[in-house]
């Protein structure tokens, strides 16, 4: 391989690459590429995870240690029979800092395998598959989720004033999607108090637009549906 300019030392320090300038077969072709190209490698063990990115022109190595509240063989068996969520802490930063992610883990039964959602890059697609489940215990369980990030992020926004403007982003996008999961609860007890109605009015103009609100909601749905099953 080209290996001029990489910090050759460092990558054979954390077994990216062998002592004879190879890659490791653990890595793809693919994996190999993107990483070249500034993506991230994850290394997942038991509770830790480390990540390594070419940075400076693929002269440097950033190293970040990090570790999730549960094992991951524990997730990956539970996320089979529920949606798992966890918090993940750069180990790098101290209690007072910044130093919480939060992810979902959710089982997709069609590739068999489980998927990993971050709480603020993936929002709006993990709110459309937690909704799609049509299961208001497990809306209820994941709302809860969001309000702790939120309030972790509020208590963190007056200690970091450099990065206000990126923490009141990411409390935005939390706060966007409690205000979803709020409706979607809402219309979801609609249908089931319906269902349970005998006497159905299909001239009520407001069943009638509610009855369109919830299948503009349920499309939006699907089409994000689609884009987790790719």
């Amino acid at each position: 391989m080209e290996h001029h300019n990489l910090p050759t030392e460092d990558l054979k320090t954390y077994g990216i690459i062998n002592e004879d300038l190879t890659f490791s077969k653990k890595l793809s072709a693919d994996d190999i590429q993107k990483f070249l190209q500034g993506y991230t490698i994850v290394a997942d063990n038991d509770r830790n995870r480390a990540t390594f990115q070419l940075t400076n022109n693929n002269t440097q190595l950033k190293v970040i240690f990090l570790e999730r509240d549960k094992r991951l063989a524990e997730i990956l068996e539970q996320s089979k029979e529920k949606v798992q969520y966890t918090d993940i802490k750069d180990l790098s930063k101290t209690p007072n800092e910044w130093n919480i992610e939060k992810k979902a883990f959710i089982f997709d039964k069609e590739n068999s395998k489980t998927v990993e959602f971050d709480f603020i890059k993936n929002a709006t697609e993990l709110t459309a598959i937690i909704a799609d489940q049509k299961d208001l215990q497990e809306l209820s369980r994941y709302k809860a989720e969001l309000q702790k990030l939120k309030n972790y992020r509020h208590d963190k926004i007056d200690q970091y004033p450099e990065i206000a403007k990126e923490i009141a982003n990411d409390m935005n996008i939390v706060s966007r999607e409690l205000n979803a999961v709020t409706r979607i609860a809402v219309e979801d007890k609609r249908i089931n108090n319906s269902n349970s109605d005998v006497q159905l009015n299909v001239n009520d103009r407001d069943m009638y637009e509610d009855a369109n609100r919830m299948r503009e909601n349920e499309e939006q749905q699907l089409d994000e549906k689609r884009r987790f099953r790719r």
